[in-house]
């Protein structure tokens, strides 16, 4: 008897390891050597690439995809058609014009922080690191790592405020220190970096 739930209509390889609790939806497709904890729920048609590494409590949504090698922490929200991607320099051909095998490349993954957020639509370009309790804005493309608690828009996406561990934008209240709105949780920020008070 399973611990997990897979949908009669999804692809799961028999050498992916899925943790208990975890719900697999309809037409996802979770690949060989996966590692999937606890309590995660795989939206319809999401895939999770050979490899990939994925903590407890995560949720992928409708057609996210996440391509191997990305490592994504506990408590994880992928939105709805997001995307992590795996290669920096993508071609489907060799110069010589021979169509490339996983021999002529080298993946890069992305990695995500604990309690993160990527909105839906939004691109990770491999290689980043997304930060603990970060959130990146739908439909943003992600180039450069985003600090932990950063609040991330736009093409490419920059840092445009903090949010605390409710996903809500912080209010500063001088001298450095920012206050959650939703659980009145304060934080400091020092240069450029932002930590729980």
């Amino acid at each position: 008897m399973t611990s997990f739930t897979v949908a009669p209509t999804a692809d799961v390889d028999e050498r992916a390891e899925i943790g208990a609790g975890t719900r697999i939806w309809h037409l996802a497709q979770i690949r060989e050597d996966a590692t999937l904890g606890e309590n995660c729920n795989i939206g319809r048609g999401a895939y999770v690439g050979p490899g990939v590494v994925i903590g407890d409590n995560v949720k992928l949504q409708n057609h996210a995809l996440v391509y191997e090698p990305a490592r994504l922490a506990d408590g994880v929200f992928i939105g709805p058609a997001a995307v992590l991607t795996n290669d920096e320099y993508p071609r489907a051909v060799t110069p010589e014009g021979r169509l490339k095998t996983g021999d002529d490349w080298h993946a890069v993954g992305v990695t995500i922080g604990e309690g993160a957020a990527i909105g839906a639509r939004a691109v990770c370009v491999a290689p980043v690191t997304v930060g603990r309790w970060a959130l990146v804005a739908a439909g943003a493309v992600v180039t450069k790592d985003v600090p932990d608690f950063a609040l991330v828009v736009g093409v490419p996406a920059r840092r445009i405020g903090w949010v605390g561990r409710a996903g809500r934008p912080l209010t500063p209240k001088g001298d450095g220190l920012w206050v959650c709105p939703e659980t009145g949780a304060e934080y400091r920020e020092a240069d450029g970096v932002l930590t729980e008070s």
